[in-house]
């Protein structure tokens, strides 16, 4: 199932792009002034295969899932604040929800694998694996057919929005040392060593970082994960709200939807789906620069450009909330504003 997912994934659609850059070079602006925005517009053009791109239905999937490597003192929370935070979204009360909102979007809550059950709620998707992945530096945090499970649970979610109706998805993440695993994921597809790309996550002091990259070394030395294979470093080292996340940005491509990348770890998910299917990079909107450390280089390796730096390092899809404001203005930009011979100004100098 996952290699027919791939399988559908098709480069974007140059006549589309064309149109939309030959009428943007029409509005009455000089050509380029708005910059990212038209960049935007042409490249949503190509993924939807339409000439003026529209942006209604706006989803934002927030994954939630646990990690074993917690039991090496990486993180400042305990692992009882991930179900407490999914309960929070679940009641409004999060960030991301004050966001989705401001920005018309709605939110799908998805359980990959908290470590606890979850008190049942008529808005929360549940497609839990497991309860947790085990400790990554003992041996893989899952097994490949678990992570394979997940991406392909992660395209049912993604997929079941867009029945409902949906132009463009935002990733989002919840689970207490997560970005454990994902500096992990960046450390074996960048090469560049943990100490460079580990950051100080939920706020750990000094020791606990020596933890965090300590714990990374030793889980990429226990499992040697293959920088050719992305199903087995997600396996090795990754985690199941990871792999869900692999699952929406896959299946979202795979029918022509745009995806707003939120932050460190929704960008090691997206470094996963690009070393599983290499065509989905175009599909890939960065939303900002986060604060973690070693995000940047993981935006870099992806060879995307981040829409903006607010210093945020929360998670949730709060980045990629505030990405889907950018993009649908491009749209607006490019269907709503006025050519020159519309509004009888002159093109010439």
């Amino acid at each position: 199932m996952l290699e027919n997912i791939i399988a559908k994934i098709e480069s974007l659609d140059e006549n589309a792009m064309a149109a939309a850059k030959a009428r943007q070079n029409t509005l009455t602006k000089p050509a380029g002034s708005l910059g990212r925005l038209e960049e935007l517009s042409i490249q949503l053009a190509g993924i939807s295969g339409k000439e003026i791109p529209e942006i209604n239905d706006k989803v934002i999937i927030t994954m939630a899932g646990d990690h074993g490597v917690v039991e090496e003192g990486v993180s400042a929370f305990s692992q009882e604040v991930t179900p407490q935070m999914v309960m929070n979204f679940l009641y409004g009360g999060a960030a991301i929800n004050v966001l989705a909102k401001h920005v018309g979007a709605r939110i799908t809550i998805v359980d990959m694998g908290v470590v606890v059950e979850m008190e049942p709620h008529p808005a929360l998707v549940v497609k839990k694996i497991a309860q947790g992945t085990a400790n990554m530096t003992k041996g893989p945090a899952m097994t490949q057919e678990r992570a394979e499970e997940a991406i392909l649970a992660g395209v049912n979610v993604v997929e079941s929005e867009i029945k409902k109706g949906l132009d463009i998805v935002g990733t989002g993440d919840m689970g207490i040392g997560n970005t454990t695993p994902s500096a992990a994921i960046a450390a074996v597809l960048t090469g560049i060593a943990p100490a460079k790309l580990a950051g100080r996550g939920t706020g750990v002091d000094d020791e606990g970082l020596k933890r965090k990259i300590d714990a990374i070394e030793r889980a990429l030395e226990v499992n040697k994960p293959d920088p050719k294979d992305g199903l087995d470093i997600l396996a090795k080292v990754g985690g199941f709200e990871i792999a869900g996340l692999v699952g929406v940005i896959l299946g979202a491509a795979a029918n022509r939807k745009a995806v707003m990348v939120d932050g460190f770890i929704s960008t090691a998910a997206a470094m996963i789906a690009v070393s599983i299917a290499p065509e989905v990079r175009a599909y890939l909107i960065s939303a900002h620069r986060s604060q973690e450390y070693g995000h940047s280089q993981m935006i870099e390796w992806l060879g995307l450009k981040p829409l903006v730096d607010l210093d945020f390092c929360l998670g949730e899809g709060t980045g990629a909330a505030l990405g889907i404001s950018f993009a649908e203005a491009a749209c607006k930009i490019l269907a709503e504003m006025a050519t020159f011979a519309d509004a009888g100004v002159s093109d010439k100098e």
